[in-house]
């Protein structure tokens, strides 16, 4: 540009001295010379000899006069009305504002999550056809995206934070998306649940507890810090993140394998060059997709959810007997809200020391000063050991439970009671709370039959969702047979992604399929590489 400029101005400093040459050659040619180095115009007007011309373009570039001066007696020139257009152009286009560039400002704070979230990208980008794909799919849909992102807001800091600590890229924030749609509940057919989607071996691997009481894949927490344990994990199998989430999706046993035979057959050994099955093939072109759509959201005419770059939730401890629905009100949460945040447990009551209620922050303090007051009060629950030859009966009348009740509270799908069985009681407090509340949690005895909590919208929700009970509201033993079929019609599989699956003659799968509830799970031997992660 300044080379043009330099070319621009040099020559209209020719044109401009040719041009006066010219004129007072062609003067001299029409009058004698005057004295005092003046010529007289026809109309009687004198101009001097710094006298000045005007014109055109056209006028720089008519046919110049021979001169006196032997540089200047060269042939004429003449100069297209074009090129002196263009050069004036040129100039313009110099002088004008440079184009806005879009960079990335780290010495401030960012403005959002998703300002966040953009700052710590750290993977390659894939450039594929079926990117093209997904990014149509999601950008068809604005209010299901707008909804899920929304979701997901409540999650992300934490998630964010965590992956910052351990110096891994932020893009993974975006994965609970593609598994999950961040439902923390969600259930898939092979039994995978939660944000990351753990199958059951895969979640005792990582030391996730599942019992009657707490399903930990589920919780926010544990199950994000397990997942991040396995990314890590197999990403330094790897040495690429593609290969890694393949190996999430797929097994990592499985992606060796078709690294293996891509290198027998000479074939380059990147993600998009190995033979898959179709959804893990899809797997990574899904989070880019999202990564594009967060990456530059007004490209795709979008507006992403705001989402405040603070912490969004803190830990309460929670004392032993508190039912969830009391938590909640003394929050003063709606209780699907509250469960969004607390998805873990598989009972409506809290039944072990050292478990925690989580909260949004600025409503920390006033559960804390109702749990206190709580337990002063005594209104708590309690666990009753089930005695030989005791029925289920006498239990709920000693209690002021109908049987019914009773079973729906603590997940029963008959109306009998082995000697020995732990069930939960009111002691003082009122059952209402923890009925309502138990008909939204997917029990451990009964998850292979339940699909997972659905979403929906909550108007007293913080963020505008929340979590919708499953179609039945008690166990199905309890319900009639119209109900049944009613819910068996209306149940859909939700679909989830997994976690690894082991091979047929590994620890872990022999261990899933006779699980030993008094084992530990950091006392298991490991199972193998995983064989598949079709959950």
């Amino acid at each position: 540009m300044r080379t043009r400029l330099a070319l621009f101005l040099s020559t209209a400093c020719c044109l401009y001295m040719l041009g006066a040459s010219t004129l007072i050659h062609a003067e001299d040619a029409a009058q004698p010379p005057t004295s005092a180095g003046q010529t007289s115009g026809p109309e009687g007007q004198t101009s001097g000899s710094e006298g000045q011309t005007s014109g055109s373009g056209a006028d720089l570039g008519a046919d110049l006069a021979a001169t006196d001066t032997p540089e200047l007696n060269a042939p004429a020139v003449a100069v297209p009305e074009a090129v002196v257009s263009e050069l004036i152009v040129t100039e313009a286009d110099a002088l004008a504002p440079p184009k806005r560039v879009l960079t990335l400002d780290l010495t401030r704070d960012a403005n959002d999550i998703w300002d966040r979230i953009r700052r710590g990208f750290g993977m390659s980008d894939l450039d594929s056809e079926r990117v093209s794909e997904q990014q149509a799919f999601y950008i068809n849909r604005p209010a299901f995206l707008k909804q899920v992102f929304a979701r997901g807001g409540r999650y992300l800091y934490y998630i964010v934070d965590e992956l910052e600590r351990r110096g891994m890229p932020t893009e993974l924030a975006l994965l609970p998306m593609v598994e999950s749609s961040y439902n923390p509940l969600a259930y898939s057919r092979s039994h995978a649940s939660g944000l990351w989607q753990f199958i059951p071996s895969t979640g005792k691997y990582y030391n996730l507890t599942q019992d009657s009481w707490v399903d930990e894949r589920r919780d926010v927490i544990a199950s994000t810090n397990a997942a991040l344990d396995y990314l890590q994990k197999i990403y330094e199998m790897h040495g690429d993140w593609h290969l890694a989430l393949a190996s999430y999706n797929w097994g990592e046993g499985a992606v060796q394998r078709a690294l293996k035979r891509n290198a027998d057959e000479g074939l380059p050994g990147e993600y998009s060059h190995l033979r898959m099955p179709e959804e893990t093939r899809n797997y990574v072109p899904k989070l880019q997709a999202i990564k594009n759509i967060v990456s530059e959201p007004e490209l795709f005419h979008f507006e992403l959810p705001y989402v405040a770059n603070e912490m969004h939730f803190v830990a309460v401890d929670a004392p032993i007997g508190v039912d969830l629905a009391t938590a909640a009100e003394l929050s003063d949460m709606p209780v699907d809200e509250f469960l969004a945040l607390n998805p873990g447990f598989n009972r409506p009551v809290t039944t072990m020391a050292g478990q925690s209620f989580i909260v949004p922050t600025d409503r920390a303090r006033r559960l804390r000063e109702g749990l206190e007051e709580l337990e002063r009060s005594g209104k708590v629950w309690r666990l009753h050991t089930v005695e030989r030859g005791e029925q289920l009966s006498e239990i709920a009348a000693e209690h002021g439970l109908t049987v019914s009740e009773l079973r729906q509270i603590n997940g029963l799908a008959g109306n009998t009671s082995g000697a020995g069985q732990t069930l939960l009681v009111p002691a003082g407090s009122d059952p209402e709370g923890a009925l309502e509340l138990s008909s939204m949690l997917p029990f451990a005895g009964a998850a292979t039959r339940q699909q997972g909590l659905k979403i929906r919208r909550t108007a007293g929700a913080a963020g505008g969702t929340g979590l919708k009970a499953p179609v039945r509201s008690a166990p199905a033993a309890v319900r009639s047979a119209p109900q049944r079929a009613a819910a068996r019609s209306k149940a859909a599989p939700t679909q989830g992604k997994p976690g690894a699956k082991p091979g047929k003659g590994s620890p872990a799968a022999k261990a899933a399929k006779k699980p030993s509830p008094t084992a530990a799970p950091a006392a298991k031997a490991k199972p193998k590489a995983a064989d598949s992660r079709q959950r």
